[in-house]
């Protein structure tokens, strides 16, 4: 994949394709690319920070694994979003895994050339600060779902979200390759109550679910679920 194709599928995000353009050309000419297979970890928990990432193809799930076994799915990230941000500003080690969902295309900005860009030209820090905001305030407002919705308001307001690149792609996606153990993990719920509510909205016309996907039928039907 040439340069000019990673700028097409970054500019489908609302975040890259909104930096001015010299600092669009500076991150490209960065850039490097990593291909991992199904399964491959990308970085673990405690690992030195190794660079911002951008998915350009494929998927990469960032949780953790407790020692009892449990798992804990915190983001499902695909193209075109970026990730990593938070160790470029303090520098710590990385708070979680990340692991390629299936065989996966990322771009990589190594840490140490990225922050001699940085230290070059400091006012593009606010790009990097608008990026971690965004995060930050997804972060809150799933936090309140968690608390404040019951369970079928929470799927399909999840649901919406990922349709809709939780605010960087336009238009909206129909079909999402999910499968319901990965929602269930993500909304902290069970695989069966997860299937429940699933076939509840397909018998309603709203979702028509396949073999590790699912797709949106009546979006306003579906939004209508998360109001109060």
């Amino acid at each position: 994949m040439q340069i000019a194709a990673w700028r097409a599928c970054l500019m489908q995000g609302q975040w890259f394709s909104h930096l001015p353009s010299c600092l669009q050309d500076s991150l490209l000419s960065l850039a490097r690319v990593r291909h991992l297979s199904a399964g491959q970890r990308l970085f673990g928990r405690g690992d030195p920070p190794c660079g911002l990432y951008a998915v350009l193809e494929g998927a990469v799930r960032v949780g953790a694994v407790s020692e009892q076994g449990k798992e804990a799915l915190l983001s499902l990230i695909e193209a075109p979003h970026w990730f990593g941000e938070i160790c470029l500003f303090d520098g710590q080690p990385r708070t979680h895994d990340a692991y390629a969902v299936g065989p996966c295309i990322l771009l990589q900005l190594p840490q140490a050339a990225l922050l001699a860009y940085l230290d070059q030209q400091p006012q593009h820090w606010r790009q990097l600060a608008l990026l971690m905001s965004h995060k930050l305030r997804l972060t809150f407002i799933n936090l309140e779902q968690l608390t404040l919705l019951a369970a079928p308001a929470r799927v399909a307001h999840r649901l919406l979200m990922i349709a809709d690149g939780y605010g960087e792609i336009e238009p909206a996606r129909r079909v999402l390759q999910l499968p319901q153990e990965q929602l269930a993990l993500l909304l902290s719920l069970s695989r069966q109550t997860t299937n429940q509510i699933l076939r509840d909205l397909e018998s309603q016309g709203i979702l028509s679910l396949g073999y590790g996907e699912i797709e949106i039928l009546d979006a306003s039907r579906l939004r209508a679920l998360v109001q109060p």
